[in-house]
């Protein structure tokens, strides 16, 4: 078998010198956790393919510039307010200090404020962004959102939708962030989860803000320890709706109640966890350059329609992908071009990706995952793993 191999491998290489522009585009794959003040993890961190740490003080920043890692700082005068009575003046006089002390900072990324709030905390939370926007251009007032499998006393409106246009019209985000664990510990997943990507995508493109997603990588609760398959269905399923950014919950273990196999355990050690998350962040780093050029055109699944999902229309790329559980994403590229990923969103078995385009093109190319080269998708590059998701262009 290795003796085929090899010189199919060698084709492979030579089917295309041209590489992807904007090896080093930058995009955000953040660990959600509060970082310990320690060189070698924050190194560790950038070996995992992470680009962004969350959350650290403002000590941590020069750790994380010398890692390659860009930082949400934690700092009680941007996030330590009573966001149902927020003092301006106060904030104002907190918000520029801790700007004025790390506002320059080259780790910057943005400022954590609130993780989950309700709608009642949506004034306060506008008052304290609306100084980290005016102080510190550039840089994004971290708010998180819930999922719209939380109820409405959590949410403190009547309705999801209600719950986003609510926090977009108060707050006006420069990026939209929200959770959403849906890999149950009885092998399902978790009803809406491709509801909430379709709906953060629809208030993405209707407000054209970019949107983050938040995903399991740590066992709790009744929540099932991740494996590779998990991790790519996650990452890609998220990509396909669009995505612009993806963290990780949680990247080291809490030391409380089971939780398990995040990336680092409770002793500080990495699991194979960190290693399948480690491949994972590697391919969105190859196909980065492309993807930070996509618009999100439509997305459409193929099998069983899950909720919030339809199928392909007439004006989908795709028309077919066999018989195996697969959806496309569909996007338009800056320069006018097409693209479509296709992920395999079934969490067990890898499926031959029969891709058949309404209209025919001339070629179809995908970008590796691996080397960031454009490569013919043909043969053995239609077969994808479990949650695999790959990334074509279409002439």
């Amino acid at each position: 078998m290795k003796d085929r191999l090899l010189p199919r491998l060698a084709l492979l290489a030579l089917v295309s010198l041209e590489t992807v522009s904007g090896a080093d585009a930058f995009f955000p794959l953040m660990a959600w956790n509060w970082a310990p003040s320690d060189a070698a993890t924050f190194q560790q961190m950038r070996e995992c393919g992470l680009t962004v740490a969350g959350f650290v003080s403002p000590k941590e920043l020069d750790l994380c510039h010398a890692a390659g890692l860009k930082a949400i700082v934690s700092d009680r005068r941007v996030s330590g307010y009573d966001w149902r009575n927020v003092d301006a003046t106060a904030a104002r006089k907190h918000v520029a200090e801790l700007v004025a002390e790390t506002g320059q900072h080259p780790a910057v990324y943005g400022y954590y404020l609130r993780d989950e709030p309700g709608a009642d905390a949506f004034p306060g939370l506008a008052t304290v962004a609306a100084l980290v926007r005016e102080l510190a251009p550039g840089k994004w007032p971290y708010i998180n959102l819930f999922p719209n499998y939380a109820n409405a006393r959590q949410l403190g409106t009547a309705t999801y939708e209600e719950h986003l246009e609510t926090f977009v019209a108060t707050c006006q985000p420069t990026q939209l962030s929200y959770d959403h664990y849906a890999l149950m510990d009885d092998g399902s997943l978790r009803a809406g989860y491709f509801l909430n990507l379709e709906q953060m995508r629809r208030a993405a493109r209707r407000h054209a803000l970019p949107f983050w997603n938040i995903v399991l990588t740590v066992a709790h609760f009744n929540y099932r320890e991740v494996t590779p398959a998990d991790l790519r269905f996650q990452v890609f399923t998220t990509l396909a709706y669009g995505g612009r950014g993806i963290a990780y919950f949680t990247y080291f273990a809490p030391q409380v109640g089971n939780y398990r196999m995040a990336p680092i355990d409770q002793f500080g050690n990495p699991t194979p966890t960190w290693a399948a998350l480690q491949n994972v962040n590697l391919q969105v780093g190859k196909l980065a350059p492309t993807l930070l050029q996509l618009t999100s055109d439509d997305v459409y699944h193929f099998g069983a329609l899950p909720e919030g999902a339809h199928g392909p229309t007439a004006s989908s790329l795709v028309s077919a992908v066999g018989n195996a559980p697969f959806l496309v994403g569909d996007f338009t590229h800056a320069d006018g071009s097409r693209y479509a990923l296709v992920v395999n969103r079934d969490f067990l078995k890898s499926h031959y990706a029969a891709v058949t385009f309404r209209t025919a093109p001339r070629r179809v190319q995908m970008v590796s995952p691996y080397t960031g080269q454009w490569i013919d998708f043909t043969g053995e590059q239609q077969w994808l793993a479990a949650g695999q998701g790959v990334l074509l262009r279409v002439r």
